[in-house]
């Protein structure tokens, strides 16, 4: 059965990469133990793209600024849909955003995408 992933791409300043990753870490325990099958947080290294249109393009990253691609996998999309709407009435997710965020909310770029390949 194809998995479902939905996959995020967010502008995360430098200076607050540990706080994204203290936040990332309680979050990806909370979207486990409520049914994802995976979480991963990967923070940029190499942004210059040779050719299209980089992450760092895409995001239009300022001074300072790194790119944080993540991803959420789940059995289907109806999984998901179970999970993240149990997630977005968990408690402790409402407790522990900080304001501000540690990351421009407005500026990530998010879907949902079944899975073409499994290797």
């Amino acid at each position: 059965m194809p998995q479902y992933v939905d996959g995020y791409l967010i502008p995360v300043p430098k200076d607050q990469l540990a706080a994204y990753r203290r936040l990332a870490i309680r979050a990806a325990k909370i979207y486990k133990e409520l049914g994802a099958l995976e979480v991963r947080e990967c923070a940029g290294e190499d942004l210059e793209g040779k050719f299209g249109k980089s992450f760092g393009q895409t995001l239009k990253l300022k001074s300072g600024e790194t790119a944080v691609f993540s991803w959420i996998v789940y059995k289907s999309r109806a999984q998901r849909d179970r999970v993240n709407a149990k997630v977005m009435v968990d408690p402790r997710i409402q407790e522990m955003m900080p304001d501000p965020m540690p990351f421009d909310c407005k500026r990530m770029v998010y879907g949902g995408f079944t899975t073409l390949v499994l290797a």
